[in-house]
């Protein structure tokens, strides 16, 4: 099993951007993440640790502006977290190992799909295509995504 952690050196070299959203917490502009029209085959992971966190076939167009999944791929890679900043009640979602904020999840996705919209920034994420995955260390998760068309 590969050990994910937060590394510091992967820290270092994020984008402006990346650091914003993953290390304080922030949320990239809304319809501006490079992954939000992303329709290609593969897994997301987190861009601080590398573990596994979303599956291209669990990712849906909620409208909401950001890339939404039903599920996570690995539930035990993602936390939940009280958030009641700007004076609201939500759940944060963030890596567990990488301890990157992710963005939150709402009770309000697909009913057929388990009624979860996990919203997520894209720079808070690595995308790694069904044809790299093996190569990358991820071939475990192949029978979670969809096969190419």
């Amino acid at each position: 099993m590969p050990k994910y952690e937060r590394n510091p050196d992967v820290v270092a070299s994020l984008t402006p951007e990346q650091f914003w959203v993953t290390q304080e917490s922030g949320t990239e502009r809304p319809g501006s993440g490079k992954l939000l029209g992303n329709k290609e085959p593969g897994i997301y992971v987190d861009v601080v640790s590398g573990e596994p966190l979303f599956a291209s076939s669990d990712k849906y167009e909620s409208g909401c502006g950001w890339p939404s999944f039903t599920k996570a791929i690995e539930p035990a890679h993602v936390t939940e977290i009280t958030d009641t900043s700007h004076g609201m009640v939500r759940v944060e979602v963030r890596s567990k190992h990488g301890d990157s904020h992710l963005g939150h999840v709402f009770p309000d996705g697909p009913q057929d799909r388990g009624g979860l919209r996990y919203c997520i920034n894209s720079a808070s994420l690595r995308f790694i295509h069904r044809n790299d995955m093996e190569d990358e260390g991820y071939g475990d998760y192949l029978d979670q995504v969809e096969d190419i068309r």
